[in-house]
Protein backbone atom coordinates (compact mmCIF):
# COMPACT_ATOMS: atom_id res chain seq x y z
CA UNK A 1 0.00 0.00 0.00
CA UNK A 2 1.46 3.35 -1.01
CA UNK A 3 1.14 6.59 0.93
CA UNK A 4 -1.75 7.86 -1.21
CA UNK A 5 -3.80 4.77 -0.37
CA UNK A 6 -2.84 5.05 3.30
CA UNK A 7 -3.94 8.70 3.36
CA UNK A 8 -7.37 7.68 2.06
CA UNK A 9 -7.62 4.82 4.59
CA UNK A 10 -6.50 7.13 7.41
CA UNK A 11 -9.13 9.73 6.51
CA UNK A 12 -11.81 7.03 6.35
CA UNK A 13 -10.84 5.55 9.70
CA UNK A 14 -10.47 8.91 11.40
CA UNK A 15 -13.85 10.18 10.22
CA UNK A 16 -15.72 7.09 11.36
CA UNK A 17 -13.91 5.90 14.48
CA UNK A 18 -12.39 8.84 16.33
CA UNK A 19 -14.06 8.84 19.74
CA UNK A 20 -15.14 5.20 19.56
CA UNK A 21 -13.90 2.45 21.85
CA UNK A 22 -12.10 -0.74 20.92
CA UNK A 23 -13.96 -4.01 21.32
CA UNK A 24 -12.89 -7.60 20.68
CA UNK A 25 -9.69 -8.64 18.95
CA UNK A 26 -9.73 -11.57 16.51
CA UNK A 27 -6.56 -13.51 15.65
CA UNK A 28 -7.19 -14.48 12.01
CA UNK A 29 -3.66 -15.73 11.42
CA UNK A 30 -0.23 -15.47 12.95
CA UNK A 31 0.15 -12.01 11.38
CA UNK A 32 -3.50 -11.08 10.77
CA UNK A 33 -5.84 -9.29 13.16
CA UNK A 34 -9.37 -7.89 13.13
CA UNK A 35 -10.40 -5.22 15.65
CA UNK A 36 -14.00 -4.57 16.62
CA UNK A 37 -14.40 -0.78 16.52
CA UNK A 38 -18.03 -1.03 17.67
CA UNK A 39 -19.25 0.24 14.35
CA UNK A 40 -22.67 -0.21 12.78
CA UNK A 41 -22.81 -2.42 9.70
CA UNK A 42 -20.49 -5.20 10.92
CA UNK A 43 -17.31 -3.28 9.99
CA UNK A 44 -13.98 -4.24 11.53
CA UNK A 45 -10.43 -2.92 11.24
CA UNK A 46 -8.33 -5.56 9.47
CA UNK A 47 -4.53 -5.51 9.78
CA UNK A 48 -2.26 -7.85 7.82
CA UNK A 49 1.49 -7.59 8.53
CA UNK A 50 2.66 -10.51 6.42
CA UNK A 51 5.81 -9.28 4.63
CA UNK A 52 4.51 -9.82 1.08
CA UNK A 53 1.96 -7.02 0.89
CA UNK A 54 0.96 -5.68 4.33
CA UNK A 55 -2.33 -3.83 4.54
CA UNK A 56 -4.78 -2.11 6.86
CA UNK A 57 -8.38 -1.33 5.94
CA UNK A 58 -11.99 -1.89 6.99
CA UNK A 59 -13.73 -5.17 6.27
CA UNK A 60 -17.41 -6.10 6.50
CA UNK A 61 -18.01 -9.49 8.10
CA UNK A 62 -20.61 -11.30 10.13
CA UNK A 63 -19.53 -11.79 13.75
CA UNK A 64 -20.08 -15.54 13.55
CA UNK A 65 -17.85 -15.75 10.46
CA UNK A 66 -15.05 -13.89 12.24
CA UNK A 67 -15.42 -16.12 15.29
CA UNK A 68 -15.25 -19.20 13.07
CA UNK A 69 -12.15 -17.92 11.24
CA UNK A 70 -10.24 -16.78 14.33
CA UNK A 71 -7.93 -18.91 16.41
CA UNK A 72 -6.62 -18.64 19.94
CA UNK A 73 -5.07 -15.27 20.75
CA UNK A 74 -1.26 -15.27 20.56
CA UNK A 75 0.75 -13.46 23.29
CA UNK A 76 0.80 -10.10 21.48
CA UNK A 77 -2.97 -10.14 20.93
CA UNK A 78 -3.42 -11.08 24.61
CA UNK A 79 -1.30 -8.04 25.51
CA UNK A 80 -3.48 -5.82 23.31
CA UNK A 81 -6.63 -7.24 24.85
CA UNK A 82 -5.33 -6.59 28.37
CA UNK A 83 -4.13 -3.02 27.73
CA UNK A 84 -6.58 -1.74 25.10
CA UNK A 85 -9.90 -3.26 26.09
CA UNK A 86 -12.50 -0.44 25.83
CA UNK A 87 -9.77 2.11 25.07
CA UNK A 88 -11.05 5.24 23.32
CA UNK A 89 -9.60 6.19 19.94
CA UNK A 90 -8.34 9.76 20.32
CA UNK A 91 -6.83 10.20 16.86
CA UNK A 92 -5.70 8.26 13.80
CA UNK A 93 -2.85 9.65 11.71
CA UNK A 94 -0.26 8.57 9.17
CA UNK A 95 3.28 9.38 10.22
CA UNK A 96 4.78 11.95 7.81
CA UNK A 97 6.66 10.39 4.88
CA UNK A 98 6.15 6.90 6.28
CA UNK A 99 3.85 3.96 5.62
CA UNK A 100 2.96 3.86 9.30
CA UNK A 101 -0.46 4.43 10.89
CA UNK A 102 -0.55 5.83 14.44
CA UNK A 103 -3.65 5.20 16.61
CA UNK A 104 -3.60 7.34 19.75
CA UNK A 105 -5.69 5.73 22.51
CA UNK A 106 -6.97 6.77 25.91
CA UNK A 107 -7.11 3.75 28.20
CA UNK A 108 -7.26 2.82 31.89
CA UNK A 109 -4.81 0.54 33.62
CA UNK A 110 -5.84 -2.22 36.04
CA UNK A 111 -6.06 0.34 38.87
CA UNK A 112 -8.38 2.63 36.92
CA UNK A 113 -5.69 5.23 36.22
CA UNK A 114 -5.93 6.90 32.82
CA UNK A 115 -3.00 6.37 30.47
CA UNK A 116 -2.18 7.28 26.89
CA UNK A 117 -1.25 4.36 24.64
CA UNK A 118 -0.66 3.94 20.94
CA UNK A 119 -1.25 1.21 18.40
CA UNK A 120 1.36 1.66 15.67
CA UNK A 121 0.75 -0.21 12.41
CA UNK A 122 3.97 -0.40 10.39
CA UNK A 123 3.22 -1.35 6.75
CA UNK A 124 6.78 -1.39 5.45
CA UNK A 125 7.20 -4.61 3.47
CA UNK A 126 9.52 -7.12 5.10
CA UNK A 127 9.68 -5.07 8.31
CA UNK A 128 5.87 -4.85 8.62
CA UNK A 129 4.79 -4.99 12.26
CA UNK A 130 2.29 -3.83 14.87
CA UNK A 131 3.52 -2.17 18.07
CA UNK A 132 1.83 -1.36 21.37
CA UNK A 133 3.42 1.81 22.73
CA UNK A 134 3.05 3.77 25.94
CA UNK A 135 3.54 7.48 26.68
CA UNK A 136 6.10 9.13 24.37
CA UNK A 137 5.73 6.13 22.03
CA UNK A 138 7.93 3.84 24.14
CA UNK A 139 7.49 0.34 22.72
CA UNK A 140 5.74 -1.97 25.21
CA UNK A 141 5.17 -4.99 22.95
CA UNK A 142 5.28 -5.99 19.29
CA UNK A 143 3.75 -8.66 17.07
CA UNK A 144 6.97 -9.66 15.28
CA UNK A 145 10.68 -9.43 15.99
CA UNK A 146 12.01 -6.70 13.69
CA UNK A 147 15.49 -5.23 13.91
CA UNK A 148 16.80 -1.72 14.11
CA UNK A 149 16.72 1.29 16.38
CA UNK A 150 13.26 2.16 17.62
CA UNK A 151 11.95 -1.32 16.90
CA UNK A 152 12.86 -2.94 20.22
CA UNK A 153 10.82 -3.16 23.42
CA UNK A 154 11.79 -0.33 25.76
CA UNK A 155 12.94 1.99 22.96
CA UNK A 156 11.10 5.05 21.69
CA UNK A 157 9.43 3.94 18.48
CA UNK A 158 10.85 5.09 15.17
CA UNK A 159 10.21 3.70 11.67
CA UNK A 160 12.73 1.30 10.09
CA UNK A 161 15.91 2.97 8.91
CA UNK A 162 16.40 3.30 5.16
CA UNK A 163 19.68 3.93 3.39
CA UNK A 164 17.86 5.90 0.69
CA UNK A 165 14.27 6.97 0.28
CA UNK A 166 12.75 4.37 -2.07
CA UNK A 167 10.68 5.40 -5.05
CA UNK A 168 6.96 5.21 -4.28
CA UNK A 169 5.68 1.89 -5.63
CA UNK A 170 2.05 1.26 -6.51
CA UNK A 171 0.46 -2.16 -6.45
CA UNK A 172 -2.69 -3.47 -8.11
CA UNK A 173 -4.54 -2.78 -4.85
CA UNK A 174 -3.38 0.86 -4.94
CA UNK A 175 -4.66 1.16 -8.51
CA UNK A 176 -8.09 -0.10 -7.43
CA UNK A 177 -8.24 2.48 -4.64
CA UNK A 178 -7.09 5.23 -7.00
CA UNK A 179 -10.08 4.45 -9.23
CA UNK A 180 -12.52 4.50 -6.26
CA UNK A 181 -11.10 6.97 -3.70
CA UNK A 182 -14.53 7.52 -2.10
CA UNK A 183 -14.69 3.98 -0.68
CA UNK A 184 -11.07 2.78 -0.29
CA UNK A 185 -11.71 0.05 2.31
CA UNK A 186 -14.65 -1.36 0.41
CA UNK A 187 -12.60 -1.68 -2.77
CA UNK A 188 -9.61 -3.15 -0.92
CA UNK A 189 -11.87 -5.67 0.81
CA UNK A 190 -13.29 -6.73 -2.56
CA UNK A 191 -9.83 -6.82 -4.14
CA UNK A 192 -8.18 -8.94 -1.47
CA UNK A 193 -11.23 -11.19 -1.05
CA UNK A 194 -11.09 -11.89 -4.79
CA UNK A 195 -7.39 -12.71 -4.43
CA UNK A 196 -8.12 -15.10 -1.56
CA UNK A 197 -10.89 -16.76 -3.55
CA UNK A 198 -8.60 -17.08 -6.57
CA UNK A 199 -5.76 -18.55 -4.50
CA UNK A 200 -8.18 -20.99 -2.90
CA UNK A 201 -9.48 -22.05 -6.30
CA UNK A 202 -5.95 -22.47 -7.68
CA UNK A 203 -4.97 -24.52 -4.63
CA UNK A 204 -8.04 -26.74 -4.92
CA UNK A 205 -7.51 -27.12 -8.67
CA UNK A 206 -3.85 -28.12 -8.15
CA UNK A 207 -4.83 -30.60 -5.44
CA UNK A 208 -7.56 -32.18 -7.58
CA UNK A 209 -5.29 -32.38 -10.63
CA UNK A 210 -2.44 -33.76 -8.52
CA UNK A 211 -4.65 -36.40 -6.94
CA UNK A 212 -6.00 -37.73 -10.24
CA UNK A 213 -2.50 -37.65 -11.76
CA UNK A 214 -1.20 -39.64 -8.78
CA UNK A 215 -3.98 -42.22 -9.16
CA UNK A 216 -3.23 -42.57 -12.86
CA UNK A 217 0.51 -42.99 -12.18
CA UNK A 218 -0.24 -45.59 -9.53
CA UNK A 219 -2.46 -47.62 -11.85
CA UNK A 220 0.02 -47.23 -14.71
CA UNK A 221 2.83 -48.57 -12.54
CA UNK A 222 0.72 -51.55 -11.45
CA UNK A 223 -0.16 -52.33 -15.07
CA UNK A 224 3.51 -52.16 -16.07
CA UNK A 225 4.48 -54.50 -13.20
CA UNK A 226 1.77 -57.01 -14.10
CA UNK A 227 2.76 -56.96 -17.76
CA UNK A 228 6.37 -57.52 -16.70
CA UNK A 229 5.21 -60.49 -14.57
CA UNK A 230 3.39 -61.91 -17.58
CA UNK A 231 6.54 -61.58 -19.65
CA UNK A 232 8.62 -63.23 -16.90
CA UNK A 233 6.30 -66.24 -16.71
CA UNK A 234 6.52 -66.66 -20.48
CA UNK A 235 4.08 -68.23 -22.93
CA UNK A 236 2.35 -71.25 -21.30
CA UNK A 237 1.65 -72.75 -24.73
CA UNK A 238 5.38 -72.77 -25.57
CA UNK A 239 6.29 -74.48 -22.27
CA UNK A 240 3.67 -77.21 -22.89
CA UNK A 241 4.87 -77.68 -26.48
CA UNK A 242 8.46 -78.22 -25.35
CA UNK A 243 7.39 -80.64 -22.60
CA UNK A 244 5.35 -82.66 -25.11
CA UNK A 245 8.26 -82.75 -27.56
CA UNK A 246 10.66 -84.00 -24.88
CA UNK A 247 8.33 -86.83 -23.90
CA UNK A 248 7.70 -87.80 -27.53
CA UNK A 249 11.48 -87.88 -28.18
CA UNK A 250 12.54 -89.87 -25.08
CA UNK A 251 13.98 -92.71 -27.18
CA UNK A 252 15.69 -90.58 -29.85
CA UNK A 253 16.74 -87.38 -28.06
CA UNK A 254 20.45 -86.71 -27.49
CA UNK A 255 22.43 -84.05 -25.67
CA UNK A 256 24.60 -81.32 -27.10
CA UNK A 257 26.06 -79.29 -24.23
CA UNK A 258 23.31 -77.48 -22.25
CA UNK A 259 20.62 -78.52 -24.78
CA UNK A 260 18.62 -81.62 -25.67
CA UNK A 261 18.13 -82.15 -29.41
CA UNK A 262 14.66 -83.37 -30.36
CA UNK A 263 12.52 -83.71 -33.50
CA UNK A 264 9.78 -81.05 -33.74
CA UNK A 265 6.69 -83.11 -34.56
CA UNK A 266 4.54 -79.96 -34.54
CA UNK A 267 6.31 -78.80 -37.71
CA UNK A 268 5.44 -80.55 -41.01
CA UNK A 269 9.11 -80.52 -42.06
CA UNK A 270 10.13 -82.28 -38.79
CA UNK A 271 13.22 -80.20 -38.09
CA UNK A 272 15.66 -80.87 -35.27
CA UNK A 273 15.52 -78.24 -32.50
CA UNK A 274 17.52 -77.64 -29.32
CA UNK A 275 15.67 -77.50 -26.00
CA UNK A 276 17.52 -75.93 -23.08
CA UNK A 277 18.01 -78.22 -20.08
CA UNK A 278 20.13 -78.58 -16.95
CA UNK A 279 23.15 -80.89 -17.53
CA UNK A 280 22.18 -83.31 -14.74
CA UNK A 281 18.50 -83.62 -15.70
CA UNK A 282 17.19 -86.48 -17.76
CA UNK A 283 14.84 -85.96 -20.68
CA UNK A 284 11.76 -86.83 -18.59
CA UNK A 285 12.93 -84.66 -15.66
CA UNK A 286 13.41 -81.76 -18.08
CA UNK A 287 9.93 -82.39 -19.53
CA UNK A 288 8.44 -82.30 -16.02
CA UNK A 289 10.09 -78.94 -15.38
CA UNK A 290 8.61 -77.53 -18.59
CA UNK A 291 5.16 -78.82 -17.62
CA UNK A 292 5.50 -77.15 -14.20
CA UNK A 293 6.44 -73.91 -15.94
CA UNK A 294 3.45 -74.36 -18.20
CA UNK A 295 1.07 -74.82 -15.24
CA UNK A 296 2.52 -71.85 -13.39
CA UNK A 297 2.45 -69.60 -16.47
CA UNK A 298 -1.12 -70.69 -17.34
CA UNK A 299 -2.41 -69.95 -13.82
CA UNK A 300 -0.50 -66.67 -13.66
CA UNK A 301 -1.83 -65.62 -17.07
CA UNK A 302 -5.41 -66.19 -15.91
CA UNK A 303 -4.94 -64.27 -12.66
CA UNK A 304 -2.83 -61.48 -14.11
CA UNK A 305 -5.11 -61.01 -17.10
CA UNK A 306 -8.09 -60.63 -14.78
CA UNK A 307 -6.23 -58.02 -12.73
CA UNK A 308 -5.07 -56.23 -15.87
CA UNK A 309 -8.62 -56.08 -17.20
CA UNK A 310 -9.76 -54.58 -13.91
CA UNK A 311 -6.92 -52.05 -13.86
CA UNK A 312 -7.49 -51.07 -17.48
CA UNK A 313 -11.17 -50.47 -16.68
CA UNK A 314 -10.11 -48.34 -13.69
CA UNK A 315 -7.73 -46.41 -15.95
CA UNK A 316 -10.59 -45.63 -18.33
CA UNK A 317 -12.70 -44.41 -15.41
CA UNK A 318 -9.83 -42.29 -14.10
CA UNK A 319 -9.23 -40.81 -17.54
CA UNK A 320 -12.90 -39.83 -17.69
CA UNK A 321 -12.63 -38.38 -14.17
CA UNK A 322 -9.52 -36.46 -15.23
CA UNK A 323 -11.45 -34.99 -18.16
CA UNK A 324 -14.25 -34.01 -15.77
CA UNK A 325 -11.73 -32.35 -13.44
CA UNK A 326 -10.22 -30.43 -16.34
CA UNK A 327 -13.71 -29.29 -17.36
CA UNK A 328 -14.51 -28.32 -13.75
CA UNK A 329 -11.32 -26.22 -13.70
CA UNK A 330 -12.36 -24.52 -16.93
CA UNK A 331 -15.86 -23.94 -15.46
CA UNK A 332 -14.35 -22.88 -12.10
CA UNK A 333 -16.59 -25.45 -10.38
CA UNK A 334 -14.85 -25.53 -6.99
CA UNK A 335 -17.53 -27.75 -5.42
CA UNK A 336 -16.82 -30.52 -7.92
CA UNK A 337 -13.07 -30.18 -7.34
CA UNK A 338 -13.43 -30.26 -3.53
CA UNK A 339 -15.58 -33.39 -3.81
CA UNK A 340 -12.92 -34.97 -6.03
CA UNK A 341 -10.22 -34.21 -3.44
CA UNK A 342 -12.37 -35.68 -0.66
CA UNK A 343 -12.68 -38.92 -2.63
CA UNK A 344 -16.39 -38.51 -3.26
CA UNK A 345 -17.90 -39.24 -6.62
CA UNK A 346 -19.39 -35.93 -7.74
CA UNK A 347 -21.66 -35.89 -10.77
CA UNK A 348 -19.80 -35.13 -13.95
CA UNK A 349 -20.13 -31.53 -15.14
CA UNK A 350 -22.82 -31.40 -17.77
CA UNK A 351 -22.10 -29.79 -21.13
CA UNK A 352 -23.82 -26.54 -21.98
CA UNK A 353 -25.44 -24.04 -19.68
CA UNK A 354 -27.13 -25.18 -16.50
CA UNK A 355 -30.75 -24.06 -16.60
CA UNK A 356 -33.37 -23.79 -13.95
CA UNK A 357 -36.44 -25.93 -14.67
CA UNK A 358 -39.30 -23.94 -16.20
CA UNK A 359 -41.81 -25.47 -13.78
CA UNK A 360 -41.37 -27.16 -10.42
CA UNK A 361 -37.89 -25.60 -10.12
CA UNK A 362 -35.93 -24.64 -7.06
CA UNK A 363 -36.58 -20.89 -7.34
CA UNK A 364 -39.16 -18.24 -8.11
CA UNK A 365 -38.18 -16.21 -11.15
CA UNK A 366 -38.60 -12.45 -11.43
CA UNK A 367 -37.52 -9.76 -13.87
CA UNK A 368 -36.28 -6.46 -12.43
CA UNK A 369 -37.26 -3.02 -13.72
CA UNK A 370 -33.95 -2.97 -15.61
CA UNK A 371 -34.55 -6.38 -17.23
CA UNK A 372 -32.25 -8.49 -15.01
CA UNK A 373 -33.43 -11.97 -14.00
CA UNK A 374 -33.79 -12.41 -10.22
CA UNK A 375 -34.04 -15.92 -8.74
CA UNK A 376 -35.46 -16.49 -5.25
CA UNK A 377 -34.90 -19.88 -3.57
CA UNK A 378 -37.93 -21.74 -2.21
CA UNK A 379 -36.63 -24.05 0.54
CA UNK A 380 -33.34 -24.58 2.38
CA UNK A 381 -32.22 -27.39 0.06
CA UNK A 382 -33.33 -25.33 -2.94
CA UNK A 383 -31.15 -22.47 -1.66
CA UNK A 384 -28.08 -24.70 -1.86
CA UNK A 385 -28.94 -25.76 -5.41
CA UNK A 386 -29.61 -22.16 -6.45
CA UNK A 387 -26.38 -20.83 -4.95
CA UNK A 388 -23.94 -23.63 -5.74
CA UNK A 389 -25.40 -25.26 -8.86
CA UNK A 390 -27.24 -22.50 -10.72
CA UNK A 391 -25.53 -19.22 -9.83
CA UNK A 392 -22.34 -18.27 -11.68
CA UNK A 393 -19.32 -16.79 -9.91
CA UNK A 394 -20.04 -13.19 -11.03
CA UNK A 395 -23.78 -13.29 -10.31
CA UNK A 396 -24.91 -11.14 -7.37
CA UNK A 397 -26.02 -13.13 -4.30
CA UNK A 398 -28.27 -11.82 -1.47
CA UNK A 399 -29.75 -12.96 1.84
CA UNK A 400 -31.54 -11.28 4.74
CA UNK A 401 -28.89 -10.37 7.32
CA UNK A 402 -30.55 -11.40 10.57
CA UNK A 403 -33.34 -13.80 9.60
CA UNK A 404 -33.64 -17.23 7.96
CA UNK A 405 -34.91 -16.88 4.42
CA UNK A 406 -34.43 -17.40 0.71
CA UNK A 407 -31.17 -17.05 -1.16
CA UNK A 408 -31.59 -14.49 -3.95
CA UNK A 409 -29.48 -14.38 -7.12
CA UNK A 410 -29.31 -11.65 -9.76
CA UNK A 411 -28.22 -13.33 -12.98
CA UNK A 412 -25.47 -11.46 -14.81
CA UNK A 413 -24.51 -13.49 -17.91
CA UNK A 414 -23.04 -10.46 -19.70
CA UNK A 415 -20.96 -9.37 -16.68
CA UNK A 416 -22.62 -5.96 -16.78
CA UNK A 417 -22.70 -3.56 -13.85
CA UNK A 418 -25.88 -4.26 -11.85
CA UNK A 419 -28.00 -1.04 -11.66
CA UNK A 420 -28.66 0.24 -8.15
CA UNK A 421 -32.42 0.00 -8.74
CA UNK A 422 -32.11 -3.72 -9.49
CA UNK A 423 -29.98 -4.21 -6.36
CA UNK A 424 -32.68 -2.55 -4.24
CA UNK A 425 -35.48 -4.60 -5.85
CA UNK A 426 -33.61 -7.87 -5.30
CA UNK A 427 -32.81 -6.87 -1.70
CA UNK A 428 -36.49 -6.12 -1.08
CA UNK A 429 -37.36 -9.60 -2.37
CA UNK A 430 -34.71 -11.16 -0.12
CA UNK A 431 -36.19 -9.36 2.89
CA UNK A 432 -39.76 -10.23 1.87
CA UNK A 433 -39.00 -13.94 1.43
CA UNK A 434 -37.45 -14.17 4.91
CA UNK A 435 -38.70 -14.35 8.47
CA UNK A 436 -38.04 -10.61 8.70
CA UNK A 437 -40.81 -9.71 6.22
CA UNK A 438 -42.94 -8.21 9.02
CA UNK A 439 -40.23 -5.69 9.94
CA UNK A 440 -40.44 -2.06 8.85
CA UNK A 441 -36.84 -2.23 7.62
CA UNK A 442 -34.56 -5.23 7.17
CA UNK A 443 -30.82 -5.49 6.46
CA UNK A 444 -29.80 -7.58 3.46
CA UNK A 445 -26.23 -8.75 2.79
CA UNK A 446 -25.08 -8.94 -0.84
CA UNK A 447 -21.92 -10.03 -2.60
CA UNK A 448 -20.76 -11.83 -5.74
CA UNK A 449 -21.48 -15.55 -5.67
CA UNK A 450 -17.74 -16.35 -5.79
CA UNK A 451 -17.46 -15.04 -2.22
CA UNK A 452 -20.13 -17.46 -0.92
CA UNK A 453 -18.86 -20.71 0.62
CA UNK A 454 -20.49 -23.79 2.08
CA UNK A 455 -18.93 -24.76 5.46
CA UNK A 456 -18.17 -28.46 5.73
CA UNK A 457 -21.07 -30.30 7.33
CA UNK A 458 -23.28 -27.20 7.39
CA UNK A 459 -27.05 -27.55 7.35
CA UNK A 460 -28.93 -26.95 4.06
CA UNK A 461 -29.04 -23.26 3.19
CA UNK A 462 -26.28 -22.28 5.64
CA UNK A 463 -23.32 -20.46 4.04
CA UNK A 464 -20.39 -18.23 4.98
CA UNK A 465 -19.34 -15.05 3.17
CA UNK A 466 -15.76 -14.03 2.45
CA UNK A 467 -16.90 -10.46 1.81
CA UNK A 468 -20.21 -8.62 1.63
CA UNK A 469 -22.02 -5.27 1.72
CA UNK A 470 -25.36 -4.42 3.32
CA UNK A 471 -28.54 -2.68 2.17
CA UNK A 472 -31.39 -1.56 4.45
CA UNK A 473 -34.72 -2.00 2.61
CA UNK A 474 -38.48 -2.37 2.99
CA UNK A 475 -39.50 -6.06 2.83
CA UNK A 476 -41.85 -6.22 -0.17
CA UNK A 477 -42.31 -7.30 -3.77
CA UNK A 478 -41.39 -4.10 -5.65
CA UNK A 479 -43.88 -2.67 -8.12
CA UNK A 480 -41.43 -2.72 -11.02
CA UNK A 481 -40.62 -6.41 -10.60
CA UNK A 482 -42.44 -9.01 -12.72
CA UNK A 483 -42.96 -12.66 -11.71
CA UNK A 484 -42.12 -14.94 -14.62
Amino acid sequence: MNTNTLDLITAELSAEFTGRRLGRIFQLGRSEFAFDLRSAGSRYLYIDIRPGEPAAYLITRRLKDLERASGNLLPFAHSLKKRLSSAEIVSIERMPNERVLHFKLAAEDEFGTEETLALIVQLTGRSANVFLAGPNNVVLDRARDTHGTGQQIGEIYSPPERAVTPEERSTAADAVVADWPETPSEKLDDFYAAQVAEKKFESVARAASGKIASELRKRGKLIANLQNDLTTHGDPGEWKRLGDLLLSNVATAHREGPSIIVTDYFDEELPKIAVQADENDSVTATAEKYFRRYTKARNAAAQLSERLDKLNAEMLGLERHKANIEKAIDDRDIEFLEAAIAGKQPPAPQPGKRKLPETGGVARRFTSSDGFEILVGKRAKDNDVLTFKVAKSLDTWMHAADYPGSHVVIRNPNRAEIPHRTLLEAAQLAAFYSQGKAQVKAAVHFTQKKFVNKPKGAAPGLVSLASFKTLLVDPKVPEGVTLI
